[in-house]
């Protein structure tokens, strides 16, 4: 998924030991958004929040209702389109995934740097309809310049 990260690695998640009876931070924040989702289900700032740390935190279902949430309020999103195909990806559903990168594709989605080395998108790399895609919306390299050569 892309959005902003704290310096450590996508995976890895403030655990440090806790207090017995404790939550972790991560846990406690996923609890916190979603006491606020309660009352408010339809709150934008709160929702992509509770994406990104079920996400992290690998719990890729309940990410995945909250990316379709997300994507039924803002259908015209690019980075909510491009949420949902990774959430999709890692839930085992590669053609709904495609289908929602080509949403990304189509609103303006156009990292494809980071595209390459999401691990979210690796189930699909190997797909055709992927590399299809990619070839139908992926500019060309640009070309290499030639070195000349002085007589």
């Amino acid at each position: 998924m892309t959005e902003e990260h704290d310096a450590r690695p996508d995976d890895e998640l403030d655990d440090r030991a806790v207090e017995p009876g404790k939550q972790s931070q991560p846990d406690f924040d996923i609890d916190f958004f979603g006491s606020i989702l309660l009352r408010a289900p339809d709150n934008i700032d709160v929702l992509r929040c509770q994406g990104e740390l079920l996400s992290r935190r690998g719990k890729h279902v309940q990410a995945l209702e909250v990316d379709r949430k997300l994507a039924q309020l803002l259908p015209h999103d690019d980075v909510v389109q491009y949420n949902l195909a990774c959430s999709l990806a890692r839930n085992n559903l590669p053609a709904d995934a495609i289908a929602a990168l080509r949403r990304a594709f189509e609103h303006g989605y156009d990292d494809f740097e980071h595209l390459e080395l999401d691990a979210d998108l690796a189930p699909l790399r190997s797909d055709p309809q992927y590399v299809a895609l990619l070839a139908e919306f992926q500019p060309p390299p640009p070309p290499r310049r030639k070195k000349s050569r002085r007589s």
